[in-house]
């Protein structure tokens, strides 16, 4: 019979019988059905060689279960693609590659020559300037290097041991050197001190203690902005705005200076504290020249039940080389910024206290059951991480650990001895020439000079160094009407004793600055304080053009740090 005319057809099937045992007499047809139904001749054709082909489309009938259901067969059936195919070697493969390589590995000129050509510019600026802005200097080759370095390319949320991403062995190893080097630098028992070296600044440092240590609405109490203290300790406006986000979240009820002195009041500062209680206390500012008497705050703190915090951001440098004060004797935690006198990246840095409380504290110092155990650690390293910020800078804390590194040799004590020197030799000359100096001197690396006795405004003086390569940075005096209009400048010493700058080379400086305050004065006079019409007068002024020529040939004969030329 021709298989190919025989009609086919398949038929399965069972019934299941009652179960005799069962009270209830059970019948059920299950019978399954399968049928395909016949497959027509002209399906296949016969070729030359006696082999059949499939020509034409078919559709095969299937019944289940009495249901219809047709499946197409397709015409020619593609065959399977070669698996070794996908192997084979790309003949642009080589060219893509070299596409990424050609600008992953552009030197900055080549890649951007817009914003190199910027950079330059500001390089310039630099070279050819005087520096006397007290929070700013200027870091050795050293530190410039791990900044730009592959170490910006690893992301490394968390503490070292316990990182979200893997790959972190050896920036374990970077961030715990740099944390070795922090207690080292400044004298630390790792038993008795920590340290967290990831704050991205030291307002960030601040707040991530606040957060640590305080609930919203909480109390602390930190120096006035206008009597030299820093914005982040809770600073508000006369007006009653809030400004950081310190006073935004927490409240804050700042101590003051002595109008008539411009030293800190130690009796209305204990008087207050003990009205207000504050839990945290501040010592420590942005802009005050004197010392500190951190065992005064001590008293005043154990008296309050506060924590006592030091914002040592200014003078962290002259304390790591013991040309000043210390707070760590007397203080609970203290913070930094990295990037002043340490000569080190922008970056911000918390000490802690460590082991058993060994002071009377009136109250619970943090969030959570009081003990016998200082628990600054856990609190302030998860408020950095991860409530505040995400993964460190890695090239940031290799950059610290070498600038910290520094700290300890006795080339950077040297160096710190000369800041305080040119900061007294330039006091002192400004005082010879009838300057009003805030406290009347300095005992670190700045000083405060008061305008008002001259009729000037801050502004306007900081305008005319500006345009003669002099920076600088206007300030609030207290008992003047405040960052409206401040009535002093803040001149600092690090940035150019970093240079090569000596006592009589300060020398030269006052008297420069003593010249823009005459430049200054006449503006005024014949313009006016209004910005708009003030710098109008600055405009192709000859004074202004003469004194930036003095300038700008005084400061080209001092190297900049870090370069060759």
């Amino acid at each position: 019979m021709d298989l190919f005319h025989t009609k086919s057809g398949l038929s399965l099937g069972f019934t299941k019988s009652s179960i005799a045992d069962d009270p209830i007499s059970l019948q059920m047809d299950t019978t399954f059905r399968f049928s395909v139904s016949p497959v027509p001749l002209q399906l296949f054709e016969e070729k030359d060689d006696g082999h059949r082909e499939n020509r034409v489309e078919s559709d095969e009938e299937i019944r289940i279960w009495g249901q219809s259901m047709c499946v197409k067969r397709q015409r020619d059936p593609k065959p399977l693609p070669n698996p070794c195919k996908r192997f084979a070697p790309d003949p642009g493969l080589d060219q893509r590659r070299a596409a990424v390589r050609s600008w992953g590995n552009q030197r900055l000129q080549e890649a951007d020559p817009e914003l190199s050509e910027i950079m330059g510019k500001e390089k310039q600026r630099q070279f050819l300037g005087i520096e006397l802005i007290a929070s700013e200097n200027f870091v050795c080759r050293a530190v410039m290097e791990a900044l730009g370095s592959h170490l910006t390319n690893k992301y490394s949320e968390g503490m070292p041991g316990a990182r979200y991403y893997t790959g972190n062995h050896f920036i374990d190893q970077i961030e715990s050197l740099c944390q070795d080097r922090a207690l080292t630098a400044f004298n630390l028992d790792s038993d008795k001190w920590g340290v967290n070296v990831q704050p991205y600044s030291c307002t960030s440092a601040n707040f991530a203690v606040y957060t640590a240590l305080l609930l919203p609405g909480d109390r602390m109490m930190g120096l006035d902005s206008p009597s030299g203290g820093h914005m982040s300790h809770g600073w508000y406006m006369p007006s009653g705005k809030k400004v950081s986000a310190a006073s935004i979240f927490f409240e804050s009820f700042p101590y003051k200076v002595n109008p008539q002195t411009g030293f800190i009041d130690y009796n209305k500062l204990e008087e207050k504290a003990l009205d207000y209680r504050p839990k945290i206390l501040i010592c420590g500012g942005s802009s005050y020249p004197r010392e500190w008497d951190y065992a005064r705050f001590r008293q005043i703190a154990d008296r309050c039940g506060a924590v006592l915090m030091c914002d040592m951001a200014h003078i962290s440098g002259l304390v790591a080389a013991k040309e000043c004060a210390s707070p760590f004797d007397y203080c609970d935690i203290v913070t930094s910024t990295t990037h002043k006198s340490l000569r080190g990246p922008r970056g911000g840095i918390i000490f802690y206290r460590r082991g058993a409380k060994s002071r009377k504290q009136g109250m619970c110092l943090s969030n959570g059951d009081c003990t016998d155990q200082l628990d600054f650690e856990e609190k302030i390293n998860f408020a950095v991480h991860a409530s505040l910020q995400g993964g460190p800078h890695n090239n940031h804390i290799a950059a610290l650990a070498i600038a910290l590194k520094q700290v300890t040799t006795p080339e950077y004590k040297a160096y710190m001895q000369q800041v305080k020197k040119n900061a007294q030799a330039l006091a002192s000359a400004l005082l010879k020439r009838k300057c009003k100096l805030v406290t009347g001197g300095t005992d670190n690396h700045l000083l405060l000079w008061d305008l008002t006795t001259l009729g000037l405004t801050g502004k306007c003086y900081e305008e005319v160094c500006e345009m003669c390569h002099i920076t600088l940075n206007k300030t609030t005096i207290f008992g003047d009407n405040g960052a409206i209009s401040p009535g002093g400048v803040r001149i600092g010493t690090p940035a150019m004793t970093s240079r090569g700058c000596l006592e009589s080379d300060f020398e030269t400086i006052a008297d420069f600055l003593c010249t823009a305050a005459e430049i200054t004065s006449c503006v005024q006079r014949d313009h006016g304080k209004l910005q708009k019409e003030f710098l109008k007068g600055l405009h192709n002024n000859k004074d202004v053009i003469d004194l930036r020529i003095r300038v700008e040939a005084f400061a080209a004969q001092f190297a900049m740090p870090g370069y060759d030329s």
